[in-house]
């Protein structure tokens, strides 16, 4: 099995999201001690946002015609690559201003990819990155299970992966970790509690 993880946290061991993150990917080992895990850290290897020469190289009639817009399709052909190579993806971010981390956006704006990822068609568009279970885990300084109108976090990664074909997706809430170090805890203690069920369906799901 092939995993990919995507992390985009500027607060490496002390993240609450890689914490948990880490135990997914345990987890998913456990039940496949043969999976291979790719790494895509954006914290540690941020990619540049997207202009012009991206647009071009990517949704331009001509294409690549330059070296700066080659080397952008080919980072985002790589990351695209990656994404169809997995059999579970895992993300792991945390809310930043009530929405993701400018890091892991410009990820999903390299593998949003008009005629590899997702097309158009008279019926609309349609992703093309199926059969993959994705496990989210959302980390965040507040609570919003009641505060839900300012969450921009988990309804935008959900909606933008569905619409790339990645419908399978399970969400482990790590709320409330600005209130202190007992309750950070416990926050994330409550998401592990999660993890061996979920993780174990999404491993079922990729190898059957």
């Amino acid at each position: 099995m092939n995993i990919l993880y995507v992390t985009s946290s500027l607060r490496g061991g002390a993240s609450y999201s890689g914490q948990t993150g880490e135990r997914v990917l345990a987890e998913l080992r456990e039940h496949n001690p043969d999976a291979k895990v790719v790494l895509r850290d954006l914290a540690k290897n941020p990619l540049p946002h997207i202009d012009g020469d991206f647009v071009a190289a990517t949704r331009g009639p001509d294409g690549a015609t330059t070296a700066q817009q080659r080397a952008l399709l080919a980072q985002s052909d790589v990351l695209v690559d990656e994404l169809f190579a997995a059999d579970v993806i895992v993300i792991a971010t945390g809310m930043v201003n009530f929405s993701i981390p400018s890091t892991l956006k410009a990820w999903l704006d390299y593998i949003a990819r008009p005629g590899r990822t997702f097309s158009y068609s008279e019926a609309g568009p349609k992703g093309l990155v199926t059969g993959k279970p994705v496990v989210l885990i959302a980390a965040s300084g507040g609570i919003y299970a009641d505060k839900r109108a300012l969450d921009f976090q988990v309804p935008y990664l959900k909606q933008v992966l569905s619409f790339l074909g990645m419908t399978e997706i399970e969400v482990l809430d790590v709320g409330g970790t600005a209130f202190g170090a007992d309750a950070a805890a416990k926050a994330v203690d409550a998401a592990l509690q999660q993890i061996q069920t979920r993780c174990t369906e999404a491993a079922t799901r990729a190898v059957a």
